[in-house]
């Protein structure tokens, strides 16, 4: 499983024009889910995600989580963060999760996500996205 986590002050994505998730301060999430990946792993990155202190507190410090700064959640499923460049110019995608198991467990994400961080958006899971946002910072971290 792999997470790349950027805190935005705000982030959208959009389908055929349409906006299907936004978000102001908080994290743009993209998730990619391979071949051995399960719940368990899932929760583990969950558990991880939400507990990163990378907000700034009051003395310009990153030591608030995103539940300190009520902060929002765009979730976005990325299946080539499994990319392997390594041989010629073409990506492979080897390691990426099958599409059935994979949009499972991406869902399960996004319902536990809603257990515990009030606003959760979400992108669709398959489909051609345009995400935009404005990365602060710029912040981003790889959880893998």
């Amino acid at each position: 499983m792999k997470f790349l986590i950027q805190r935005v002050t705000e982030a959208k994505v959009d389908i055929d024009g349409e906006t299907v998730g936004k978000i102001g301060k908080g994290y743009l999430v993209l998730i990619g889910i391979g071949e051995e990946d399960s719940e368990e792993v899932a929760d583990r990155f969950i558990r991880k995600m939400l507990s990163l202190r990378i907000f700034a507190d009051e003395n310009g410090k990153t030591n608030l989580s995103i539940r300190d700064v009520n902060g929002q959640l765009l979730l976005v499923s990325q299946f080539t963060l499994y990319a392997d460049c390594h041989k010629g110019n073409r990506p492979t995608f080897n390691e990426a999760g099958n599409p059935a198991d994979a949009k499972r467990l991406y869902e399960y994400i996004v319902a536990e996500c809603k257990k515990q961080i009030p606003v959760v958006q979400t992108g669709k899971f398959g489909a051609d996205m345009q995400v935009n946002l404005v990365n602060d910072g710029p912040f981003t971290i790889i959880l893998d």
